[in-house]
């Protein structure tokens, strides 16, 4: 089926327009990676959640009532990961997330899932650049005595460290993977000597778990009761928040049918290891009231187990953890848009790749938010890092929820359709995994911390959804994604090549 063919004919409240020969020639993708390539950009997106951002949850829940929130979530990526898998499978696209959900709910269904998961991956990076400053900053206070944050300059550090990731995402797919392998097995190290530092200092006190005082009628394991554990929830998905972007490589790596579902697996249960070692050693050693509020734990720890003096070199490198993600989320939300932008949901110049087979226009208007958000945030208010992780947490969660809501109805709608990898839990993961989702979400609509993440997702949807129903929707292109959806599934695959 050719985008021609059906040039200006409405297809679901839709219409799909005609391209010129030359469209799909300017938005190409080169395979470029394979199995161990796709494990490392899994990695390097959430291994930072190691290293900031998860601590929150203590000051919540207390110890325990983390605990418990996290095996829960690890138990919902088990079995969303599983279902992502099927679909990724069967629909091995760049579109990820928008393309299943486009596949089982039409081109509206598409766009809010595409957006939640722009949402997610924008502020996500947005959010890790943010800590990777706090971090910087911190090494540079330790080893100079300056401090450009002190000095009102924070923004410099968003700059440049942006202005690095976007670039060396820009210089070809190749490059980021071979990237992404080093800093992810570098991070990893990181933590693992954290661990092993922690347990042979003679400083761990798993007493200290439990030293955030209880409130009336509640325990040191749960000190805010057991309805606590529901807020910490989305402090817990920052151990795993963005595993589930794989499927976005799929047309840059090879055997995508095969290796997503693999690295999938390999991925969710790395991050399980690294996640139990922070979890259990970081407030060990600092205790976990004093964790609970930090904006670097891990540096924390370090400092807790090592001489001053070695703990600032060492924490150079502990930095290696957060622009491991940076690098991670950058090739996440770059390939978000460019799926988006080469369907026509966004504006089209956002899909073109060039040269090296990237899509830089991609990257840029990304970094460009993020940057935005945090100026605008930071220096419009307080807590920059909180608030858009809060709005990072919410567009993942209701990304999350729409792609199992996808999955379900793709069983039932095209059950027929070639599923090279088969989810062992089937649609009941896939019904827990979305209850779980909706879960989370309710807890960020309920919590008063949450609110002002709140009405900036929903401005940004009433904002987005006027512009796909007087413009968007009306100018959509038949891209791989399009195809198999409008055709039912019956369309065979192809990237325009």
């Amino acid at each position: 089926m050719s985008s021609s063919s059906i040039s200006g004919t409405g297809l679901g409240s839709v219409t799909y327009v005609a391209t010129d020969k030359d469209y799909f020639k300017k938005r190409q993708l080169k395979r470029t990676a394979g199995a161990f390539g796709l494990w490392a950009i899994g990695v390097s997106a959430v291994i930072s959640g190691d290293f900031s951002g998860w601590n929150g949850g203590i000051a919540q829940a207390g110890w325990g009532g983390f605990l418990i929130a996290a095996i829960v979530v690890y138990v919902m990526y088990v079995l969303m990961l599983n279902s992502i898998s099927e679909m990724a499978s069967a629909m091995p696209h760049t579109g990820g997330a928008y393309s299943f959900a486009r596949a089982a709910m039409g081109p509206w269904g598409g766009f809010f899932t595409g957006l939640a998961e722009t949402v997610e991956y924008v502020m996500t990076a947005a959010t890790i650049v943010y800590f990777s400053s706090a971090y910087a900053d911190a090494i540079l206070s330790d080893l100079t005595g300056f401090s450009l944050t002190g000095a009102g300059y924070q923004w410099v550090w968003w700059l440049v460290i942006y202005a690095i990731f976007v670039t060396l995402n820009w210089v070809g797919a190749e490059t980021s993977f071979r990237f992404a392998q080093i800093v992810s097995i570098a991070a990893l190290a990181i933590v693992a000597f954290f661990g092993v530092s922690a347990v042979f200092s003679g400083s761990v006190d798993f007493a200290s778990l439990f030293d955030i005082a209880p409130t009336a009628g509640n325990n040191a394991f749960l000190p805010f009761g057991v309805g606590a554990i529901f807020f910490a929830m989305p402090f817990a998905m920052w151990l795993f928040l963005g595993i589930e972007q794989l499927p976005l490589a799929a047309e840059e790596v090879r055997d995508p049918e095969r290796n997503i579902p693999k690295s999938s697996r390999l991925c969710i249960f790395t991050l399980g290891i690294s996640a139990l070692v922070v979890v259990f050693l970081n407030p060990s050693v600092m205790g976990a009231a004093a964790l609970s509020g930090s904006d670097e734990p891990l540096l924390d720890g370090f400092r807790a187990v090592l001489p001053s003096n070695l703990a600032a070199v060492l924490s150079a490198f502990a930095l290696i953890g957060l622009l491991a993600s940076v690098q991670g989320i950058t090739f996440a939300y770059g390939r978000n848009l460019y799926s988006l932008s080469r369907a026509g949901y966004y504006p089209a110049f956002l899909s073109l790749t060039g040269k090296k087979k990237t899509p830089y226009w991609g990257l840029v208007v990304g970094a460009v938010i993020g940057f935005a958000a945090l100026f605008i945030i930071a220096y419009g208010g307080e807590g920059a890092g909180s608030v858009v992780l809060n709005i990072a947490v919410w567009g993942a969660v209701l990304a999350y929820l729409l792609q199992m809501v996808s999955y379900v109805l793709l069983r039932r709608n095209m059950p027929n359709i070639k599923r090279p990898f088969v989810s062992r839990f089937g649609v009941p993961g896939a019904v827990i995994a979305g209850l779980l989702s909706f879960a989370i979400f309710v807890a960020v609509l309920l919590n008063p911390d949450y609110r002002l993440a709140v009405y900036v997702m929903v401005g940004i949807y009433v904002a987005a959804t006027v512009f796909f129903a007087l413009y968007g929707r009306k100018h959509l292109v038949l891209s791989p994604e399009e195809e198999f959806a409008a055709s039912g599934g019956t369309a065979a695959y192809k990237t325009h090549d």
